[in-house]
């Protein structure tokens, strides 16, 4: 499964960036959607879901920029 999540959704579940939107530009780029069925037949597959991924990230940059 394959949740669809806007950019601005990631970056308020992750507190990504300081900007606000700016409600005068336009709402950004269309749409785009990553399509894995080609990197899957070669047998590639995510080893976890994104959030996680995320989190992962997050605490592995946190524990290396400690230090």
């Amino acid at each position: 499964m394959n949740p669809i999540i806007s950019v601005e959704n990631l970056s308020k579940q992750y507190r990504i960036g300081t900007k606000a939107p700016n409600p005068n530009m336009p709402d950004g780029t269309p749409r785009k959607l990553l399509d894995v069925s080609r990197i899957n037949s070669l047998g590639w597959k995510a080893k976890m879901p994104l959030r996680e991924g995320i989190e992962k990230t997050y605490e592995w940059y946190k524990n290396r920029s400690s230090a």
